[in-house]
Order: structure tokens, then sequence, then C-alpha cells
């Protein structure tokens, strides 16, 4: 049985994953396949893909891609979802602040530098046509540190899923301001540069199990309820997310790199931009 480790984040894009882990489906290919639940999110699976703590992680589209140019020795070796992720901008129940526009010039709370909630939170600048480059951050590392830091006032606006985050705005915890989608796919699978060089046929044995699962994923009998149960949603939410949520079996395609490295680097995340051949590995 060969071991292999695995990230990725407690939501519920990643249920296929433990579906094929509770059928067995890896294991009867020899394969033990150890998947870890990160909550500080995508700046975290970074971290581990660098110091080798994961072998795999199912991570957000953008900080790879920023982590990769900035020296990770990862490779992207495909798409997870291929829809964009709606981030919702959230704001504690009895804020001061009322509207997005009241927004501008304040703190942001973030997971960690480089997560998703960093980076999506200069998407939102440019598209509000703020100044991103004054933009202030309060890493909060998970969504229960979000919610101490806006309640306690440490940080002002938190963007993290939409819909992961809508139980917190019905039980007026949060109060959300606006959506802000990605402008790309919205989560990839990476894969350690040394475990890839020694796995490839591993590796196209684990895509190709997931990649059947995902494609019959909204097919299964009542998975709109067993989601629902699992993270803690109401059903028509679930249900609403189901439908705008659309999982891939296909690379990452080169005209889509160039739009993600171009609008990182216009929005000086990155200093440099990389070849498709540095980010991208075909398995």
């Amino acid at each position: 049985m060969k071991k292999i480790k695995i990230a990725g984040v407690p939501e519920h894009f990643n249920l296929p994953w433990h579906l094929c882990i509770e059928n067995g489906e890896f294991e009867k290919t020899g394969i033990d396949l150890q998947w870890s639940d990160i909550p500080e999110g995508t700046g975290k699976m970074c971290q581990m893909l660098h110091d080798g703590d994961t072998d795999i992680a199912v991570i957000l589209t953008d900080g790879i891609v920023k982590d990769i140019v900035g020296g990770n020795p990862s490779s992207i070796v495909q798409v997870y979802v291929e829809t964009p992720l709606l981030w919702g901008i959230h704001v504690a129940a009895n804020s001061k602040y009322k509207s997005l526009s009241d927004l501008e010039n304040t703190k942001v709370a973030i997971s960690r530098y480089g997560s998703g909630s960093h980076l999506m939170a200069y998407v939102n600048a440019q598209n509000q046509n703020w100044n991103a480059q004054t933009l202030q951050f309060e890493i909060v590392n998970t969504i229960d540190g979000a919610v101490e830091s806006l309640i306690n006032g440490t940080a002002d606006y938190f963007m993290w899923e939409h819909f992961m985050t809508k139980p917190l705005v019905d039980k007026g915890i949060f109060r959300r301001v606006g959506d802000c989608p990605t402008p790309w796919p919205c989560f990839v699978i990476a894969v350690r540069n040394e475990f890839l060089e020694a796995n490839k046929q591993t590796v196209a044995l684990i895509l190709e199990i997931i990649n059947r699962t995902t494609t019959e994923f909204k097919d299964i009998p009542s998975i709109d309820r067993m989601l629902a149960s699992k993270y803690n949603q109401k059903l028509p939410d679930i249900q609403e997310w189901l439908q705008c949520t659309n999982w891939s079996q296909r690379p990452l395609e080169e005209k889509v790199l160039n739009k993600i490295q171009n609008q990182l680097f216009d929005l000086k995340i990155i200093d440099k931009k990389s070849t498709f051949a540095e980010i991208v590995k075909a398995v």
C-alpha cells in the first residue's frame, strides 16, 4: 500500500474526495490516500507543499500560481472546480459599515498572507476602484478567528466563500455587504514536483478515480441532503450552490493561466511571470 498525503479545505467542494476514500476506491488500487483538513486554507497548504508536509493539495488557483511563481517547487496537474468561487464580503452584524463602498480604507481580516482571502481582497479593491496598494490586513487564521476579529474590532471585513459563511449570516453573527467572484476557475490540484516526478502513474491514477466521481457527483441520489447535513447548510442553499458549481476533469489551459498571471502582476501580487511549463505539468 502506497501512503500519499493530500490536503484540502473542510468545505463542500471536497466531498467527492471523502466519498472516494470512504468507499475504498483508492485502497483498491494500492493507494493509502491520507486526507488532512486545512481550515487555514490556501496559504497554509502552499507552505505544506513547500515544506513536504503534503504531497498533493486541492487548492485555490490564484494562491498556488502566486506561490509557484515565488519559488514553490510544485505544479498544477489539473483544474478541480472550473466555476468561479463566490467570495462573500462580510462585516460584523452590528458593524457601522452598511455597504461595500463604506469599506474603502478599512482593515480586512485574512487567514494568512498568500491565501485566497488575502489575494481576493486585491481583486475586490480593483473592482471597486480602490487603491489596492493601501490595503491593511489582520491575520486571523480561520473563520473562527475572523468572527472574533470582526466582533472585537481588530478587523472590519472578511472575505470567505459565500455558502460556507452563510450560516454565520443566518445566525446574525456576520452581515454580508457584497459578493466578489473569482475571475478564473477556483480550485486546482497541485502536486510537489519531487513527488510527481517519482510517482507520475500514481498521480494519474488518483486523478482518474476522483474524476470519475466528480463527473457523476451531482447525480448521486440525495447528494444535496448529504451535503447540507455534513456541512451545516440549509437545503435550499446547497441546491443553489450545486447549480452554480461545476467540477472539472481537464488540465489548466495556457490562456487561463496567462489571464491569472496578468491580473496578479497588474495588482502587484507577483513581480514576475513564469512560463506555462514551469507551472503546469501533464500526467
